[in-house]
């Protein structure tokens, strides 16, 4: 991806998806900033730039599936699936329900047709905003129960509060496209 199309993403960013303000983040810790890049990854344009600056991220590691917890990696793990059937290199999508459904088959890890596994694929685990990791961390572990081998975490925006500490010692990358600091500059 050029230069002038990250930029450009990390502009609709700013504008549909960072603000200040006081807020309680998914780790339990307070903020004066906050990303919720649901805006972004539902808007047409950053939607797709999202999903070609995730797949020239991963697309030189033989990946099988990407996906994660849901709500945030659904629209993401769709988007970069789409795109590398796009380019000739697909990568399947999935997600991870934070609790199985109480019906129906009851799985914790949706997306998979009749027949599919997780079992001894190569797989990238996606989320929209990391802070400790520990809501990739839930994801991770499914698919792990499920077989999957877990190669590498990708995250949208890195908030540079512990994640990378956490996924190194837990022996797994932390790939950022940005981080909370590039936002946070004057």
């Amino acid at each position: 991806m050029s230069t002038s199309s990250r930029a450009r993403l990390a502009d609709i960013i700013r504008a549909r998806s960072f603000g200040r303000g006081e807020i309680t983040l998914a780790s339990g810790r307070k903020s004066d900033f906050y990303f919720n890049l649901k805006p972004t990854m539902l808007d047409p344009e950053g939607a797709t730039l999202l999903a070609e600056l995730s797949y020239d991220a991963i697309k030189d590691e033989k990946i099988d599936y990407i996906g994660g917890l849901e709500m945030g990696a659904v629209p993401l793990a769709g988007a970069i699936a789409q795109l590398s059937w796009m380019k000739g290199n697909p990568i399947a999508a999935f997600f991870v329900r934070k609790k199985p459904k109480e019906h129906g088959a009851r799985l914790a890890v949706e997306g998979l047709a009749k027949g599919e596994s997780l079992k001894g694929k190569r797989i990238v685990i996606v989320e929209d905003v990391t802070t400790t990791g520990g809501s990739a961390i839930k994801a991770i572990e499914a698919v792990k129960d499920a077989g999957g081998d877990v190669v590498m975490v990708l995250t949208m925006v890195d908030r540079e509060e512990g994640a990378s500490e956490n996924f190194k010692e837990a022996g797994l990358t932390l790939r950022a496209l940005y981080t909370a600091t590039e936002f946070l500059r004057p």
